[in-house]
C-alpha cells in the first residue's frame, strides 16, 4: 500500500514537498515514481528512482526544479518541488514497481504494479 501526502496550494516560484509512504512491502525490492495527472490529460510521467536510488530519471519540463529521493529504512519516497509552475497543477501519484525490470522503462504507467490514491497539488499565477 502507497499513501502519498504533501499536496496543496502554492503560489507560484514557491515550493512543495511530497511523501509517498509505503507498507506491507519490502520497500528496497522496488524502484518508485512519481506521475501527475491534469484535468482532461493523462497521466504522464515526472520523476524515478532506483531501488537503491543510484539512479534517477526526470522528465524533461521538471529537471533542475524536482529532486526525487527515497528512505529505505523509513519506506518512504520523496518529491521535492521548487519553483513551481502553474502547468505543473495537477494530482501526483507515486507508483512502485519490482526492481528486477529494465531501468529504461521507468517512464512508462504499465511497467508500475502499485499505485498510491494521488494528492493534489495547485500552482497559482
Amino acid at each position: 500500500q502507497l499513501q502519498a501526502s504533501g499536496g496543496g496550494l502554492v503560489q507560484a516560484g514557491g515550493s512543495l514537498g511530497l511523501s509517498c509512504a509505503a507498507s506491507g512491502v519490502t520497500f528496497s525490492d522496488y524502484d518508485m515514481g512519481w506521475f501527475r495527472q491534469a484535468p482532461g490529460k493523462e497521466r504522464e510521467f515526472v520523476a524515478a528512482i532506483s531501488w537503491r536510488g543510484v539512479n534517477t530519471a526526470y522528465t524533461d519540463s521538471v529537471k533542475g526544479r524536482f529532486t526525487i529521493s527515497r528512505d529505505n529504512a523509513k519506506s518512504t519516497v520523496y518529491l521535492q518541488m521548487n519553483y513551481l509552475k502553474p502547468e505543473d497543477t495537477a494530482v501526483y501519484y507515486c507508483a512502485a514497481r519490482t526492481s528486477s525490470r529494465k531501468w529504461g522503462s521507468y517512464y512508462s504507467r504499465a511497467q508500475y504494479d502499485s499505485w498510491g490514491q494521488g494528492t493534489q497539488v495547485t500552482v497559482s499565477s
